[in-house]
This record gives structure tokens, sequence and C-alpha cells, in this order.
């Protein structure tokens, strides 16, 4: 795709590195077992499951208790799924940074039969305001803007895209995970151990000054409380199905 927005290869870089370092899953654990919840209510069990995801390989034995085959393969490769070849689709942590959204809806969506499941979760739009203020203010010091996080879509124009892409009876629902951090360093961390650092192409290769960093740092410390600042992690959870045999157009 022209004009990437998204280094693809870089963000698969930094999952793999944060898989080796020993990763922090707790916000993909907690989408994780609400996609569980979602499909125990389901009053099916599905034949053959893919699930598109980069992080802990045991989510695929899990999802063993609701079908009988569970596939597993990275983002980077859904162009090679074969169309008509499953009855769910999983997808996690991954939609949020792919440079054509919509035709990765799409694919999904050719990947099921009639009458399938298209299950997932991703990072929402109201993401880390903490630490976009506190990189507003090294900015600044820098004498200049650049991007350091991500857009992210909002749940309103994300159920507009499955319609688009040929889902039928789409839900987004949004989970705001308050996380309190002692410093910025602290968050800094963490996503690194999610592997979700910064991979805009357009990003600034020059580090920050010691000044922009230390901007940062204050500015992220001035809304503490008790030592502590409350970030925010918003995942827009989603559910569509294929239309039924007979129902397409």
């Amino acid at each position: 795709m022209t004009n990437a927005l998204f280094d693809e290869g870089l963000g698969e870089l930094r999952r793999q590195r944060a898989l080796k370092r020993g990763p922090e899953l707790f916000l993909h654990e907690r989408a994780f077992e609400d996609i569980l919840d979602r499909l125990s209510l389901i009053q099916r069990r599905f034949r053959s499951a893919l699930l598109v995801s980069t992080f802990d390989p045991r989510w695929s034995q899990k999802l063993g208790s609701y079908a009988d085959t569970v596939e597993v393969i990275a983002p980077q490769d859904i162009a090679g799924i074969e169309p008509g070849a499953y009855d769910l689709v999983i997808a996690l942590g991954w939609l949020d940074t792919a440079n054509d959204l919509p035709r990765a809806l799409l694919t999904m969506c050719f990947a099921l039969q009639d009458d399938s499941l298209f299950i997932g979760a991703l990072s929402g739009g109201d993401t880390l305001p903490a630490l976009r203020s506190a990189m507003r203010s090294a900015d600044e010091r820098m004498g200049g803007a650049t991007p350091h996080a991500h857009p992210r879509v909002e749940a309103a124009p994300f159920t507009a895209l499955l319609t688009s892409a040929g889902f039928a009876m789409p839900v987004v629902d949004v989970d705001r995970v308050m996380v309190s951090y002692k410093s910025l360093a602290d968050l800094v961390r963490d996503l690194r151990s999610m592997g979700a650092t910064n991979v805009l192409k357009s990003r600034s290769r020059q580090p920050l000054s010691r000044a922009a960093a230390e901007a940062a740092a204050a500015q992220f410390q001035s809304a503490a409380q008790g030592g502590r600042v409350k970030e925010t992690f918003e995942i827009l959870h989603f559910a569509a199905w294929t239309p039924p045999a007979g129902g397409h157009g």
C-alpha cells in the first residue's frame, strides 16, 4: 500500500522482542477473556477457527473449548488466507495498526463462510491521553511537533467499517481500563513490553533532548494523585456475522 501510515514490519519486530523479553499482556489477556466470555454465550460449536494474533500461544488451546480446530497466524500473513475456510475468526491486538483497515476487514470477511462469526478487540481512540499530553510538552521543548502516538479508530466509525466490509449485525463495545503509574518511564516500559511503542512511519528518528524528556516527565507527573498518574487504555470489543446463505446483497 502506498502512503502507509505504519511500519508494520517494525511493529512485528517489536512484538517479537517483547515476547522474547517476557511480554506484558494484562490488557491483551483482559480482551481475550472477554472474547471467551462472549463465545460461551453463543449456543453453537464452531468447526474451524482462525486466530490472527502474535501473542500468547496458549490462547489457541483455550479456543479449543469452542471450536473443533484452531489455526493461528500472524497479522502479516492474512493475505494468504483461503476464502471461506473458517466459521470463526478472532482478531486481537493488531487491527489498530493495520495500514489498510478496510482491506483487512474485507479479508477477514472473505475468510469466513456464510453465517459465521468475526470477533476480537483493538485499541480505541481514547487511549493514552496522559502520554499524548506529555509528548506535546516534549515537542514544545524540541521546537516542533512530531507524531508520537498512533491515531486510532472510534467505536462508531469502526462499526461502519465492519458493515462496509460485508458484515451483518456489528456490535462494538468500549472498555476503558485505568492503570496507574509512578512515572512516565514506567508507562513506557509497559508499552515496550506490550510491543506497543511508536511504529508510525512519520515518527521522528531524533532522540529527545534532556530538556524535552524532562518536560515530558514533568507534564506526566503533574496529573499525579497520591504519587501515581492514571492512564487510560481504551479497548474496542467487537463482534459481527457474515450474512447467512441467500442473505447477501
